[in-house]
């Protein structure tokens, strides 16, 4: 598995972006208040890109022998993904409000953004590693 680690990365990093850029186009539908949103397909599309990006996460994993709650990059990764999973999910199906919705939104985005830096750096600090 180890001759494929450029391959998987790249499907990985290419899953991250795919799955980002929906995240992005369907809150940015919801808050404009266009009705297909959270319509079938895209919601198919988006849980196809998050399968295929966790398989991909998962394979990494064991090409590079460091796993989360061992190493704390990674273990900061997996908690800020669940927190950004709770928060996409309020922003984009629970929210009750408006307001809810857009704090939701905008603080999902935060956190997928510092889940990259922490991803770029290999460091728990993510991007305040350089301050």
């Amino acid at each position: 598995m180890a001759a494929w680690f450029l391959q998987i990365l790249w499907l990985h990093i290419g899953c991250v972006i795919a799955s980002g850029s929906l995240f992005f186009i369907r809150g940015c539908m919801l808050l404009a208040g266009v009705r297909g949103a959270n319509h079938v397909l895209l919601r198919s599309v988006s849980v196809v890109i998050d399968m295929t990006l966790l398989a991909a996460a998962v394979a990494l994993t064991m090409i590079i022998h460091q796993y989360p709650f061992v190493q704390a990059w990674l273990t900061v990764k997996v908690i800020l993904l669940v927190v950004y999973i709770v928060l996409g999910t309020f922003a984009l199906k629970r929210g009750r409000t408006r307001a809810v919705r857009g704090g939701s939104f905008a603080a999902a985005l935060a956190v997928y953004l510092f889940i990259i830096s922490v991803a770029y750096t290999q460091n728990p600090l993510g991007a305040f590693t350089y301050l």
